[in-house]
């Protein structure tokens, strides 16, 4: 710790414009070349961070959004299914004398167009879960494929040197020649 500090206090006393000379000290040196390495990241990381977040919070919030709406018009649309219901019962008491097979008729198509209607609501619910899964699913692999491709790519051009390149040319060449012979 010792030495740390001595290189942080031995940075006032520079040598003369005239001369030149290097810290040899490579604990010192490495701090300050780390610390400066963090600062920058640090620097510019945190915008790009922060702009991934907030999208990603932006859509997870319209998200949430639609998904409210849409339950609000299935809670509406059931309030005014209740609505119905309660005056069909009331009909029903009026009409009991009249023909009871008539009312019971009428009831049972109205649930059956309520399950109808609420089955729609749930079959498109799920495919828009299932449509949102597959968008990310494909961002996902995407991403993955692009930075794959970009890490295949570095490492290809960091081992190819001019002699392994021809040799492999040849190689091809070599291999085209002998299919088509």
């Amino acid at each position: 710790m010792k030495n740390v500090t001595d290189s942080f206090v031995s940075l006032g006393h520079w040598p003369s414009a005239g001369s030149f000379g290097f810290n040899t000290d490579i604990l010192a040196t490495n701090l300050i070349n780390l610390s400066v390495v963090l600062g920058v990241l640090v620097f510019f990381g945190k915008g790009v961070l922060s702009d991934l977040l907030d999208n990603r919070k932006q859509r997870i919030l319209n998200t949430i959004r639609n998904s409210e709406e849409l339950r609000g018009g299935a809670i509406e649309q059931l309030e005014k299914a209740r609505t119905r219901l309660r005056k069909v019962e009331m009909e029903a008491d009026q009409f009991r004398v009249n023909g009871y097979s008539e009312i019971e008729r009428e009831r049972l198509n109205f649930i059956n167009s309520t399950s109808k209607t609420l089955k729609q609501l749930e079959n498109y619910k799920n495919e828009t879960i299932h449509f949102e899964q597959q968008r990310v699913i494909n961002q996902v692999r995407q991403r993955v494929f692009q930075q794959a491709l970009q890490g295949a790519l570095g490492t290809l051009s960091s081992c190819l040197n001019n002699e392994l390149h021809l040799r492999t040319i040849r190689a091809n060449i070599g291999m085209l020649g002998a299919i088509t012979d």
